[in-house]
Formats: C-alpha cells, structure tokens, sequence
C-alpha cells in the first residue's frame, strides 16, 4: 500500500512477514500463497507491501543467486505484493518453542550479523520496485545488554563502518539505495532514544539510522514528540517505523488485572514489562512478564509489556493496548508540512502465542487479522491527509 504526502513523499505501507514461521526459500514463496495473496485481497487493494523476514540461510542462498532472488520478486509481482524494508532482526528460529534472548545473538559485535545485514541488502536491492526511491532494513540495538562490554562496543562500531562501505559499494553496483535501521528495543544496549542516539554516535548517518518502533517506545514510556525531536536534532534519520502497539495494565495490583496478564505470559517470545518509579527517576523493569508477576516489580503504578499486540483492536478488559501512543508517533511523522519517514511495517508477530481465545483460526483467520491491521493504519494515515496510490507497472528483473 502507498501513500504520498503533501510535500510529494510516497509512503509505503507493508506488514511484516516474520509472524510466519517459514525457514526455506521454498516456504517463504509458499507464505506468498498461503497469507499474503489472501491479505491482499482481503485490503481491496490491488498491491500491498511486505517486509520480508529472510532467515539467514535464506538469505545466503538468494544473495549467492541472483536469479533466485530476481524470481522471487516475480512470484511478489504475480501476486500484486511489493518490498521496500526487510526486517533483519531475527536470524533464525524466530518461531522455535522458545527464543526469549535467543533473537538477540549473533549480535553486532559479531562477524555473521554483519555478513548477514549485506547480504539482506543485497537481495533487497533486486527486490526494490522500480520506482522506489530506496530500501531499508532494521535490525537489532547492538545487543541484549548484560555482559556488553567496551571491547565489544569498539567492536560493533568497527563493523558499522565496514556495513556503510558495504551500503556504498551496493549503491555503486546496483544504483539503488538501501539503509540500515537499528531498533531501539527494551533490555538491549540501546533501549531509549537517549541510548540510541548515544549509541549510533559516530556512525555514518546517510546509511545508518533509526527504526522507530512503536510498542518499545511505548514500554520505555517515551513520549513521541519529545523521541522524534531528539532524534532528528542528533542527526539520527528515522530509516523506517514499526507500528505496533503494546499491551498495558492500569493497575496491576488489581487481582483480576494479574489474572488477566496471566494469560498473556507465555514461553516463546519475551515480554519485557517496564512501570513507572512513583518517586520518579529511572523506570522499574523486569525483562519478562512472568518474573514480574511473581514480584519482580512492585505493581504499583501502570505496567506496559512489550506484547505485539493486534492494532485494529483492544484487549478484552481489564487491560488495554497503547494504541495512543502509535496514534501519537503517526502524527509526530506524518502529520506535519513533511514526512519525516517513508517506510511503515506493521510487526504484529504475536498472533501465534495470543490467549487462546483471541488467536485467529487457520490461515483464513489470520490473513483477515492483518488485512483488518493494515485497513486500520491505512484509515490513520489518510486522517492525516496522505492520499492513496497505486504503484506504476513493473518491469521484468533484468529487463
């Protein structure tokens, strides 16, 4: 889906593809059949976006065969699907039983996430539509934050340099642009956009910048004006947004409240739960919700959880999402005289591991709860007053 705003950026929309579980290539195609073809129709609209989640050895194996990656763009095309943004966060096994820390590693103090990054860039570089201005892919806040050290930091800035000449040597290649977006998420090294920024010192901002992810600026209890004008008075560019939302407990000393967050405590994914200090000062955190209900924190102010939750919709009561956050960071960037982003990937990938009764039923249902994610950030963004448009026809790879 795009937009163009009223200073004449197009804005692209698209729904992230690491809610499915598939490693191969030949799953990943599969997922176009199985989810985004009937998400697309499901829209009304005749292309939507994805942002792909290539696994590592998926990427390898299309960044060794550009042929591979150039049909790849063709099943896209056939099916009325577009790419601008990968999202290179996971590396692989996002949907194992149990990936907790595990999708923090390797991290970019090693080797293999930046062979990695490239080669997403790479693919990424065929995959762009013809008339997209350029591509972006997010990836992790340098690392889970225990046991980094300074070493490990010089490190990590060492192999961002390398990852912005290898952004400029793809660009001289392929004359196409592709950007690297870190995501500041809650427990890493950069949590905040006061570590963020602090972090991304040094750096080369024309190829590395910021992915804004709504439900973690959320949880850090950040307000989004205040983020984004620190950001851009840094010089940090804010390469692409996530919109998500948050799950949120007003008063988690109210036992029905923990009964209710109770079900939300699951094995796979983590859920970092952050709550105000009531004397000020620095957040009270717990790095997953079942330690914090068990005491970890004191309960007595609102917690927010980092928990994806569906956009379109509340929680079942006593809880709540912190969709006025994201409403709040889409008028931040879109709402004035320019857009301050162009890519927005909707990354609801906890469908799977929702309450029992709040899942989607089948690949039906679940097609539906995404189209019903992107009709509602597109219903936002033209109450912004971006207009809707429909991509130009597409050329042949190698045409």
């Amino acid at each position: 889906m795009r937009f163009r705003h009223s200073d004449g950026t197009a804005v692209h929309l698209a729904y992230c593809t690491n809610v499915h579980p598939a490693e191969t290539l030949e799953g990943i195609t599969a997922q176009l059949t199985a989810y985004a073809e009937p998400v697309r129709k499901a829209t009304g609209e005749p292309v939507i976006g994805l942002g792909l989640w290539l696994p590592v050895d998926a990427a390898a194996a299309l960044a060794a065969d550009p042929a591979a990656t150039d049909r790849l763009r063709r099943e896209l095309t056939a099916r009325g699907l577009e790419t601008v943004t990968l999202n290179g966060f996971p590396y692989k096994g996002f949907h194992a039983p149990v990936v907790k820390r595990a999708v923090y590693y390797p991290d970019w103090s090693e080797p293999a996430r930046l062979d990695y990054t490239l080669n997403l860039a790479r693919i990424l570089a065929r995959l762009l539509p013809d008339d997209a201005e350029r591509g972006s892919v997010s990836t992790l806040p340098l690392a889970w934050r225990t046991a980094w050290s300074r070493t490990q930091s010089a490190a990590a800035m060492r192999q961002f340099d390398a990852l912005a000449a290898g952004l400029r040597r793809i660009r001289a290649e392929t004359g196409r642009t592709v950007r690297v977006a870190v995501e500041p998420e809650p427990g890493c090294v950069a949590e905040t956009t006061t570590q963020a920024v602090e972090a991304l010192k040094g750096v080369d901002h024309d190829w590395i910048g910021l992915c804004l992810d709504t439900c973690h600026l959320a949880v850090a209890h950040e307000d989004p004006d205040t983020a984004i004008a620190q950001l851009l008075t840094a010089g940090v560019q804010i390469v692409k947004v996530q919109a998500s939302s948050a799950l949120e407990a007003g008063d988690p000393s109210d036992p029905r409240v923990r009964e209710a967050l109770s079900a939300f405590a699951e094995p796979r994914f983590l859920h970092q739960t952050r709550e105000p200090a009531l004397a000020g000062g620095a957040l009270l955190g717990s790095d997953d919700l079942g330690p914090a209900l068990a005491g970890a924190l004191p309960g007595e102010a609102p917690w927010r959880i980092h928990y994806h939750v569906p956009l379109h919709e509340e929680p079942a009561p006593p809880l709540a999402s912190t969709g006025p956050v994201l409403r709040d960071s889409l008028r931040a960037l879109f709402g004035g005289d320019h857009a301050v982003t162009d890519h927005i990937e909707v990354e609801t990938y906890t469908w799977s591991v929702l309450p029992e009764d709040e899942r989607p039923v089948g690949e039906a249902g679940l097609a539906r709860g995404i189209a019903a994610e992107l009709t509602w950030t597109a219903r936002e963004l033209t109450g912004l007053g971006l207009t809707p448009t429909v991509p130009a026809a597409q050329k042949e790879p190698g045409s």
